[in-house]
């Protein structure tokens, strides 16, 4: 712990103690101690910045995700009505190729009935 920590959190050392370390002053101490907590100030900073772009990034990437979501269903619709379509089309063809068959048919009896 350092001695400028060790002071404020015990009022009560000795007068002794309180005598530089390793022949630092006291505004040695404190000059360091303001100096690491401005380093540590600034990487804080940091990172909030980082966590700010990166809720801005998951913001961005959950509005994205609802609007697939929304394309996706669209896109399901889509090919729901288009498979009623398929469905119709065909009732439709097998319709006109039985009535090709029966007009084929009255034709060859026309025909036998023309001779």
């Amino acid at each position: 712990m350092p001695l400028f920590a060790y002071c404020i959190c015990n009022p009560n050392m000795a007068s002794a103690e309180v005598q530089p370390r390793f022949g630092q002053s006291v505004k040695g101490l404190l000059s360091d101690k303001v100096g690491s907590c401005s380093v540590d100030a600034i990487a804080l900073t940091r990172q909030v910045l980082k966590v700010s772009r990166s809720q801005e990034l998951l913001g961005q990437a959950a509005r994205n995700m609802v609007i697939q979501e929304d394309a996706i269903l669209h896109s399901e619709d889509s090919l729901r009505k288009m498979s009623i379509i398929t469905t119709h089309l065909q009732y439709q063809q097998e319709a006109i190729q039985k009535n090709v068959e029966h007009s084929q048919n009255l034709q060859d009896q026309l025909i036998h009935l023309l001779k």
